[in-house]
Order: structure tokens, then sequence, then C-alpha cells
């Protein structure tokens, strides 16, 4: 009997876990490692045990010290997760030879899918349509494109699409980085690359007796360099071809039975237009997605894993689906810039009419799963999810709805997030259409899709609330007539000027002056203020057909300010009134975009460069990152040597451009 759980991961993963132990009256142990002992799935867990170091190497994917940590704590089971661990083998039969619980399928399931390679073979036996392995040594340019995947993992790491022969041993070199880094296996494989697929997962559940449970199927085609960030249940082309659904749950129930699986696992595939699919991969563990498969079907997966492990019985079919459910991945991450991960303090994080966290929803709404909470700091050793946002609607124009708008009014502090482009996809009519294939992003243009939602015009507004915001706030602080309206004179004087930068447009100058009975600021004629606090502006905004009155909150962390409104957020940095000569950098010099550490140097000072050179690699989040040539020219200083660990804004190297020299 189950009595006490240890969750062998962090964040958003453990707290989900956890919730469900607590709904069962359960016990809950966390691990953590030092970058996460502040986090909020430490403190909710009834113990917690320190695992010493920081990243998943030195923490969270050594077994030993998590055995000895459910052991220490009395914990008499172990739950995997996602990620880390989940589909080790060896740490299956080490937490089993411990005398523990293992809350997911037999050693042996793990063992036979753990390998990417020999699961197709196994799969391709079995009757299960597969697309066929490819070894490295033997592709050829008849082979192009294809796709390098890590045998050990999924959600991206360890995975290049290869389009030039050139190019292939280079990336195979760094997806095996990057799979040692994050599963510690280092083998990779390749396999035919379809630009254009439906990925189609099917949910399946079984338990110890025989029943094989196909719960249902989820959509995850929208994805950014092969992880996935918008999943549904229904899928939409399921949806609409016949006898899809059937020979899917069939292909599935046919996988599960070949391995004699049991508990929760997922079957993917990808599916072309037409409804035929291929086998790709079975995640022998809980999915990132399982929330929406919860929500169209009314049960908690994990309540059913911790049954099942228990040796419970599954009823002899699954609920059927019902309405449907939309789930989107929140990164901290800016997907104009080539979706660069971001890391940092969250100073606030808060989601309107969320009903519910780490629950089912009951009606249609909105729930969150997140892993951090106002004040939590997003680290460079980890992945860079803030949280699941999960609608449900009794239809998927509903759920659709639902999401966009809670996504929209979301006051998210602190870092660059995908936020926006995330309601542009939940609202773009292709989306709406069900035209969602794993091409999305370039069909219809990153760069639009990625585009702030708050208008230039509507932009400048939200900095002009800022600046009236703030000189609210100076003169609540002032010591002396504190009661008198900002820059107030007698006679009339000039402006008072603010300055402040957008990451997206540049630097704004706002001017504005306080007089008897109103406030005039230059630039916007018509603008009408009637509330200013230090953290709520309301303003006229005139039109056409009469002014609009609009609201927009304020908040300032610092020099950072934050504006929200239904306009769409905004977020700037208050520029100080006079700038410091030593914060100037030189021409050429190549940033940090983020905290990372220095893996590779791809050039050396004095050597000649062209435009896009790796000049260095960056560890960060998990993934690595090229920093490269911003022009043609010479090397003339390099900063940093490997294994060094940088700041975002770290001078690393300078490139002396072409033209400078002559």
């Amino acid at each position: 009997m189950v009595t006490n759980v240890l969750v062998a991961n962090r964040g958003e993963i453990a707290r989900r876990v956890f919730a469900t132990c607590r709904r069962m009256g359960l016990g809950t142990v966390a691990v953590y490692s030092d970058a996460d002992a502040a986090a909020p799935h430490v403190a909710e867990a009834d113990a917690a045990v320190r695992l010493p170091g920081n990243t998943p190497a030195e923490t969270y994917l050594r077994s030993e010290l998590i055995i000895e940590a459910a052991l220490a704590a009395g914990a008499d089971a172990v739950h995997p997760g996602y990620g880390f661990l989940s589909e080790n083998a060896d740490f299956a039969q080490a937490v089993l030879a411990a005398g523990l619980v293992w809350i997911g399928p037999p050693v042996e399931a793990i063992e036979q899918m753990g390998s990417k390679v020999a699961s197709k073979k196994l799969m391709d036996a079995a009757g299960v349509p597969v697309l066929a392995e490819l070894d490295p040594a033997e592709v050829t340019d008849a082979h192009l494109p294809v796709l390098i995947k890590a045998s050990a993992g999924g959600g991206g790491r360890g995975m290049r699409v290869v389009r030039e022969l050139a190019d292939l041993q280079p990336q195979i070199e760094a997806a095996r980085r990057e799979a040692e880094s994050a599963f510690g296996d280092p083998t990779v494989f390749c396999e035919r690359y379809l630009e254009t697929g439906r990925h189609i997962e099917v949910q399946v559940m079984a338990d110890e007796h025989g029943v094989i449970w196909a719960v249902g199927e989820r959509e995850c085609s929208i994805q950014r360099r092969h992880q996935k960030v918008v999943e549904e249940a229904p899928s939409p082309l399921v949806q609409r071809i016949p006898g899809m659904r059937k020979r899917l749950f069939e292909a599935s129930r046919l996988a599960a039975g070949a391995i004699g699986y049991t508990g929760a696992g997922t079957v993917e595939f990808l599916a072309d237009e037409a409804g035929e699919f291929f086998f790709l991969e079975m995640n022998t563990r809980l999915q990132v997605e399982h929330p929406v498969t919860e929500q169209t079907t009314g049960l908690d997966l994990v309540r059913l894993q911790l049954d099942v492990a228990a040796g419970g019985h599954l009823a002899a079919e699954p609920p059927l689906m019902h309405g449907h459910s939309i789930e989107v991945r929140l990164y901290a991450e800016d997907p104009a810039q080539d979706w660069q991960p971001q890391s940092g303090p969250v100073h606030r994080i808060d989601i309107p009419s969320v009903a519910a966290e780490f629950d089912l929803l009951v009606r249609p709404g909105v729930r969150l799963d997140t892993g951090v909470v106002d004040g939590s700091v997003v680290g460079v050793h980890y992945d860079p999810m803030l949280a699941k946002v999960i609608s449900y609607g009794e239809n998927r124009g509903e759920a659709a709805r639902l999401l966009a708008a809670a996504l929209q009014r979301a006051e998210i502090h602190g870092l660059v997030t995908n936020r926006d482009l995330l309601v542009r996809v939940l609202r773009h009519p292709a989306f709406l259409a069900g035209d969602t294939d794993t091409a999305f992003f370039a069909t219809h243009g990153l760069d639009t899709l990625a585009a702030p939602l708050a208008s230039e015009a509507d932009e400048a507004l939200s900095i002009v609330a800022a600046a009236l915001a703030d000189a609210a706030a100076n003169r609540k602080a002032a010591k002396v007539a504190g009661g008198l309206p900002s820059g107030w004179r007698n006679l009339p004087a000039q402006s008072q000027r603010k300055s402040y930068e957008s990451r997206i447009s540049g630097i704004h100058e706002v001017a504005y002056r306080f007089g008897r009975n109103s406030v005039t600021v230059e630039g916007h004629d018509g603008l009408g203020v009637l509330e200013v606090t230090p953290d709520r502006v309301v303003l006229a905004i005139p039109g056409e057909r009469g002014p609009v009155r609009r609201q927009f909150s304020v908040a300032r962390y610092g020099d950072l300010i934050c504006v929200d409104s239904p306009l769409g957020p905004v977020a700037v940095r208050r520029l100080p009134r006079f700038s410091d000569p030593a914060d100037q950098v030189a021409t050429g010099s190549l940033l940090a975009p983020m905290p990372g550490s220095v893996i590779r140097l791809g050039a050396e000072v004095g050597s000649q460069v062209v435009q896009g050179q790796p000049i260095l690699w960056l560890e960060a989040m998990k993934m690595e990152h090229t920093i490269a040539a911003p022009a043609a020219g010479v090397l003339s200083a390099l900063n940093v040597s490997v294994g060094q660990q940088v700041d975002v804004g770290t001078v690393l190297a300078v490139v002396e451009p072409a033209e400078e020299q002559e």
C-alpha cells in the first residue's frame, strides 16, 4: 500500500503529482537542487531532501541520491514525473531493488521503449506502421532532409534537422552533447524528415490484470524546435477523418500489449492529411500535455497511475471524450529572437479567470499548472517553461477563445515570454479552422505570429501611462509638498520629460505638463487624463466617434515598468536622465543573450571571420546556443574561455567590421 510518495522531479511536474497525492491523503516528499532551494514544490511537500549541486547531472539525474532521499524521508513509493529519469530503466530497477514502489511501467517495457531505434523495430514487428530508422553513417543526399533524434529522450533536446550533407556530422555531435547533458545518454539516430505533418498521440492506461485503455488522442502539431507549444484534445484531424480514431486506438493498444505495458503511457504518431500515420515513439511515462486528456475524459491520470501501481483494476472501458481542451506552454523565451530562452526573476504571474490549479475543471474555464509563483527565479540549468495554461470548452472555438482571453489579460512581469505568440496562434484563422501542422510557424510567418499584441500606437499610450504613474509615484514619495501635482508651477512652464526604452520599438520620450485642471501630453492631442495614481492611470483616448476610456495598470520593479491593459501588455525600462559613458560598448561587441556556460570556441583572436560564422557556443537551459559574428571582419577580442560562466550582457567577443579596417 502506498502512503508516502517521493517525486523524483521538480517544478510544475512535482507540484502536479503532489496535488493528487494531497487529494488522496498521501504524504509527499520533494527533492531539490541548490538552485531550487526556494522553489514552490519544495515548500509544498511534507518533507524535502537536498541534492547538492545545480545542474541535472549533479542532481536530478543522480538515481542513487534520489533513492537515498526516499529512504531518508520515509517514502514508500517513487513517482518519476516526466523528463529526467522518468524513462530510465536502471533507475526504475534501482527503486524496486530498494524495496520502494515504482509508479510507472515494468522495467522491461521501459527498456524496450527506451531506445527509439529498438522500439521502432519492435513496433514494426508487431504490425504498427513506422518510419524507417537511418544509420547516420549511411545517410546520403538522397535521404535529405533527415531528422537527428536522441534515442533516450525527447522534448526537443538532441534534435536537429539536416538539409545539407556537410552539416550532418557537426549536427550529430551537437545533438549528442545535448542528449548527454539532458538524459545522460549520447545515443542518436536519424530518420526521414517530413517537412509538414500532424503530430498525433494516444494516451494509454493499462493495469496488471490485462485491461488496456486507449483513453483519447491529442494533437500536438504546433511545435518550435521539435518541442510542443500548443496541445489539444481531441485532434481536429482525427475528428474529420472517418475511422481514423479507431485505427489509432487499435495501433496504440497493440503497441502497449506487445510490451506487456502497465500504467500511463503515450504512443506518438506522425500523420498526414489523408489520415495515414507512422509510429514515432512510445513515452513510458505521463506526458506534459496530459491535462487536455484529463479535461476531456474527467479522469485524474496521476490518481490512476497510483491506483495501478498499487495493483488496482481499471474498468473494462474508458470514459468517452467530451468537449474540447487546449493547453499552451508558457515559456520564458523570445520567439522573435530565434526562441532565445530568458532567465531572471518572475516578479508577478497572475492569470485571470483561473478556476482550478492542478485539478479538473467542472465547467468551461481555465486551469493553471505552474512551477513558479511571484518572486520565483528562472535559472539557466533547467527548461524555461513557466506554466501550462489549459482551457476547457464545450467546443473547440470556445476553448480557444477562453484561453486567448485569459493569456491576453494575464499579468506576467519580469521576463520576456511567448505569451503574445500564443494568443496570436489561438486567434489565427488557420488554427481556428483546424489547419495545424508541424510547419505552422514557417507557413504563417514567425515574425507575424511573434509580433506584440499592443500596436505601436497602443504601446505609445501605455508608455504615457507609465510616465504619468511614475510622476504620481514620485509625488507620493516626496517628503515636501507631496500633495502638489508633479512639475507644478504658478506660471506656464516647460514640459516634464521622461525617457523609456522598449525592446520592441526603441527609445520613447514622454513630455507632459500638469495644469490647474488638466494634463497635456505632447504628441497626443485631445488625450484626456481622467485619473492618475502610482499604479493606475485612466485615459480618455480621442477618436472619430468620440473619446474611449481606457484603464492601465502600472507596476514597477527598479527601472522595469510593466503596463497592462486590454490593448496588450507593454514592458519598458526607465532610462536615467544622464547616461554613464562607461556603459557604452564597442561596435561589433557580441553580448551574452542569457546567462550560461561557454562550452566551445570557434575562432581565435586576430582571425578573419565572415558574417554568421560561429564564434562560440553557450549552454543554457539544457540547450546549445550559437553566438555568431554579426558581420565580416577581424575577431579583435575574445573575453571568455571554455567552462566560464557568463551573465546576460557580458561582452563575450568583439568583431571589428571589415569597413572599419580600411
